[in-house]
């Protein structure tokens, strides 16, 4: 989750030092790939969530699903809203509060050159701070699998030389490269649920986590569960921070839907739950300088967005800048973007403070204002729920994927005709277009096909 900046030109190659000609592709004494990754698109202003078009009218239960009691109205007891239909957006929080559409009064008073109190950088020296990143591109991971397949056996050739052997440590032998690391990719699917992660281009680690799951709701129906956490740089154990929650929210879950817990209220639980654990790690001894000793020694802390589809309901939950987005699988209709960012931007533009254009052009605009950790300034658990009038596809990512097609048109354009019936191969591309659009962060992505419950002939359909 690292502010983009503009990759360094290479003087020598990253691989061995050999120096390099204008227009080479490879070097010439180890054959390292040289070509050029594209400069990441400039911000662009948020687009509004809207959804075109009159409400449908409201339908009655299909037969055998889950009549779910309405979630609890909003009162000083922090209970989650009632369930909205996708005209209600933006939806409100688990307070019950509409999220931000309109500036306060009071907060139009504030000072526009001054960030929020409650804000962090997810840079370990600040907004300028780099130090997270790699000064040299690092080999394009989607490689790796490929190079180890044409290895002879009994040893693995580097993925940055393409020619020296991996020792047992890691390490390759000819050019010292340490060699990727399990979870640096990682993929998984579960029936119509799949997740990627990567590390990307540029940082040395892969600090997001997630977690999928299914579960039985009390009448036999499926519920699934997507997590995607984002560890926070500047914070002290990033990586351990999004794993935790990621576990903890998932856990929650799979224990609190099959009791016939309403998913909004499971989903406001779990969040607290992945809360607790990422404060417990603070708490752990002996793992201040376990990393680095010039980091900034402050609370392990992530982000953390997840989405669940149970019956007709869409229901979702945030802290921090990760989204959602939904893509119609009629690719005529108009997709969305579900969730609204806790960010140091998208606090100014609520507030009324600045536009959309000066907000994001801003170089604090990617300061998150909401994250779970130790020192978080408040927990403020976003939810919403949802009834989709039609099939779709939940598209739940880290920033790094959102930051190189932030809105929800570049989004759905990034995403695969094919995505909704092989969610695996899709969340694959999905990965894919950020490493090609520059790869600067971890790239995280879930992806839950939302089916419609078929209502027989008599039913009517409205627009999304």
């Amino acid at each position: 989750m690292s502010q983009i900046h503009e990759q360094a030109s290479l003087p020598g190659c990253p691989g061995c030092e050999e120096p390099l000609e204008s227009g080479d592709l490879f070097c010439g004494a180890c054959g390292y790939d040289l070509s050029a990754v594209p400069a990441p698109p400039g911000d662009r202003p948020t687009v509004a969530i809207t959804i075109p078009g009159p409400s449908p009218a409201e339908r009655a239960p299909a037969a055998g699903a889950v009549e779910w009691p309405p979630a609890s109205e909003a009162d000083s007891s922090d209970l989650p809203s009632p369930t909205h239909r996708p005209t209600d957006l933006p939806g409100t929080d688990s307070g019950g509060k509409p999220l931000p559409t309109a500036a306060p009064v009071a907060a139009q008073a504030a000072v526009p050159s001054a960030a929020p109190a409650a804000v962090r950088f997810d840079e370990p020296d600040g907004p300028e701070g780099a130090s997270g990143d790699f000064e040299l591109a690092a080999p394009d991971p989607r490689t790796a699998e490929h190079t180890a397949a044409a290895t002879a056996p009994g040893g693995k050739i580097c993925v940055a030389c393409r020619s020296g052997r991996v020792d047992t440590d890691g390490y390759c032998e000819n050019c010292g490269h340490a060699q990727p690391r399990e979870r640096d990719h990682m993929e998984q699917e579960l029936g119509s649920v799949a997740a990627v992660s990567d590390r990307g281009l540029r940082h040395h680690r892969n600090e997001d986590a997630f977690a999928v799951s299914s579960t039985a709701l009390p009448d036999g129906s499926p519920a699934v569960v997507a997590i995607v956490c984002d560890g926070v740089s500047s914070a002290s154990r990033p990586d351990e921070a999004s794993a935790a929650a990621a576990t903890a929210a998932n856990e929650a879950l799979l224990d609190s839907l099959p009791r016939g817990t309403h998913p909004q209220q499971a989903m406001h639980e779990a969040i607290l739950a992945a809360s607790e654990a990422v404060n417990s790690l603070a708490q752990e001894p002996g793992h201040a300088m376990e990393h680095d000793p010039h980091r900034h020694q402050n609370a392990p802390a992530c982000t953390l967005v997840g989405a669940i589809t149970a019956g007709e309901l869409l229901v979702i939950g945030w802290v921090g800048d990760s989204r959602v987005y939904w893509v119609p699988e009629d690719r005529t209709a108009a997709p969305v973007r579900l969730t609204e960012d806790d960010s140091w931007a998208a606090q100014m533009v609520a507030t009324g403070l600045m536009n959309e254009a000066e907000a994001y052009a801003d170089e604090r605009a990617h300061a998150i204002t909401g994250w779970l950790g130790a020192d978080a300034y408040e927990l403020e658990p976003h939810t919403a729920s949802f009834k989709p009038d039609r099939a779709g596809l939940v598209v739940v990512c880290t920033d790094g994927l959102w930051n190189y097609a932030e809105g929800a048109v570049e989004m759905a354009a990034a995403v695969p005709p094919d995505a909704y019936g092989r969610p695996l191969h899709g969340a694959q591309v999905l990965v894919g277009h950020a490493l090609d659009g520059g790869g600067h962060d971890n790239v995280t992505v879930a992806l839950l096909p939302f089916a419609v419950p078929f209502r027989g002939a008599g039913s009517a359909c409205g627009t999304v």
